[in-house]
């Protein structure tokens, strides 16, 4: 039987924020999941699962495991029940062709909640990491895998669906600054809670802010030390975030994965603050919004503020529906070819064995490596004639011919 590359998604088109939270998997817990599919599904060759803001996918290589076995398995591990209703928040398939659309699309920023999602394309490298940590690369999925960076790359070089920054950490820094005071901004004591890539994403794009009062907190302190030491800024015990101790902090901008309402009491203060949440579930409870001076922000509302990029990006979608849909197309050329592939392979190993004998027999002894660079010119040469079916006389003449070469 012959393997098909599948899918199951929850995401921002199937799902509230509150529905899909409940399918947010951490880091840690992601090895965990990988492995416990893999087990219960053992035909399962290859596995992406992609985890973000806005959606958990898995994507999986496989015979006989269908969406609806592997999705079913996936609700009940994750909520520890099964809940018919629950399964009309996915969306799922189970050919190959729909899947790489699929993989491609969200890969492009064309699914994302903010259109042209910059951010997505890291997220896809990062979890295909798991993947080959798991060595559950597959043949259909590490092909799918090459399409969608020589795809990234082609947009990105082609078109203007780039232009304009679509990143959520990018944004929570200009609302910083668009809040104060230009000059004033850069004074402003600023905490950032969490480690993860949300957090060092923050700290790559203040190089374009220059905001000079920088703190880290997180709850495994050698990561805070570690980011601390690179970016050159001040740590901030994490028992004293536990406790809602924030001190004189103008800003707190929040990313810890798996820890909802984190935040939910600050002292009170006279002076405008800015809190921004940028995880899923969210860290900070939005009731501290109506505590006066108070500005809150979380990935809804920034996700709204990025929509003054979408005009540029909806006049480049035409071109990169098209560089997309030329991808998918040389993928399904390559998939369609894939028994002649193995044929060719089949043959190479029996045309090799003929080459080795006829050495033997007719020649001073070769090296294995010489023995393979005459059946690589045989094979080119029988490919270029169109003809593998040959009697073994003429098989015989036709590598004594390149054997002297």
């Amino acid at each position: 039987m012959k393997s098909t590359l599948r899918y199951i998604s929850i995401s921002h088109n199937t799902a509230t924020v509150t529905q899909r939270e409940q399918f947010y998997i951490a880091d840690p817990e992601k090895h965990t999941v990988v492995k416990h599919l893999c087990t219960v599904f053992p035909d399962v060759t290859g596995l992406l699962l992609l985890v973000t803001c806005n959606r958990t996918e898995v994507y999986f290589e496989s015979e006989i495991t269908t969406t609806n076995m592997l999705r079913d398995e996936f609700i009940s591990l994750i909520l520890r029940k099964r809940i018919p209703e629950i399964k009309a928040w996915f969306s799922q398939n189970d050919t190959t062709e729909s899947s790489v659309m699929h993989l491609l699309k969200v890969s492009s920023g064309l699914d994302s909640k903010v259109l042209g999602d910059a951010e997505i394309i890291c997220q896809i490298k990062k979890a295909y990491q798991l993947s080959i940590t798991h060595k559950l690369q597959g043949s259909l999925l590490e092909r799918a895998m090459q399409s969608v960076f020589k795809c990234h790359k082609r947009i990105s070089n082609e078109t203007h669906f780039r232009d304009g920054t679509t990143s959520v950490a990018y944004k929570a820094l200009k609302m910083i600054r668009s809040t104060y005071e230009s000059a004033d901004s850069k004074e402003k004591k600023i905490l950032f809670v969490g480690a993860g890539e949300i957090v060092r994403q923050l700290f790559k794009y203040n190089s374009k802010f220059n905001f000079k009062q920088l703190y880290i907190s997180n709850r495994t302190n050698s990561k805070a030390i570690s980011i601390a030491k690179m970016y050159e800024c001040k740590l901030y015990e994490w028992e004293k975030v536990l406790a809602n101790d924030f001190g004189d902090f103008d800003v707190i901008i929040s990313g810890v994965s798996n820890r909802h309402h984190l935040i939910t009491n600050l002292n009170k203060s006279s002076k405008k603050r800015v809190l921004i949440d940028l995880a899923l579930p969210g860290n900070i409870n939005p009731m501290l919004a109506e505590m006066p001076e108070i500005l809150f922000y979380d990935l809804d509302t920034i996700s709204l503020e990025l929509e003054d990029t979408k005009a540029t990006r909806l006049a480049a979608i035409q071109k990169v529906a098209m560089i997309k849909q030329e991808e998918l197309n040389e993928y399904n050329k390559w998939y369609q070819e894939a028994p002649l592939r193995a044929t060719l392979a089949n043959y190479k190993i029996e045309l090799n064995q003929k080459v080795a004998v006829y050495v033997e027999e007719n020649l001073d002894p070769m090296s294995e490596k010489q023995i393979k660079v005459i059946t690589d010119r045989v094979m080119r040469n029988l490919l270029k004639e169109s003809n593998l079916s040959i009697p073994a006389e003429e098989m015989n003449e036709i590598i004594a011919a390149y054997a002297n070469l």
